[in-house]
């Protein structure tokens, strides 16, 4: 299955890391080691955040990809499951048939607002 994975490194762990002058070559080899399909680097939030798109086989596996971007970079790690055409084109028919099952006369349904109290 794939997912994206979101490292968010916060401001203050970000700055001793990029003074660190092996920051580079860690970062190059946590990447090497995940074997992301690709990896994308920006800023979120005000914060250094990375970006890697991933296949993983089993939940197990998870621990492996979050663990070396926990403990080389103090990240704020999400997995978030994800599809490309392919796997969305797959993915049709089950979602017309749970439309057809819990939508309103196949209509779209519109999502309620969050009201917070």
């Amino acid at each position: 299955m794939r997912f994206l994975v979101k490292a968010t490194i916060p401001v203050e762990a970000g700055n001793a890391l990029v003074q660190d002058p092996n920051f580079g070559k860690r970062l190059e080899s946590i990447v090497s080691d995940l074997k992301p399909e690709t990896v994308y680097f920006a800023v979120e939030g005000g914060q250094r955040t990375i970006y890697l798109i991933v296949n993983v086989a089993d939940a197990s596996q998870t621990p492996g990809i979050a663990e070396p971007l926990w403990l080389s970079f103090s990240a704020d790690v999400e997995f978030v499951p994800i599809m490309n055409q392919a796997d969305m084109v797959k993915a049709t028919p089950s979602i017309a048939q749970a439309a057809k099952k819990y939508g309103q006369d196949g209509a779209p349904t519109r999502r309620r607002e969050r009201v917070a109290v």
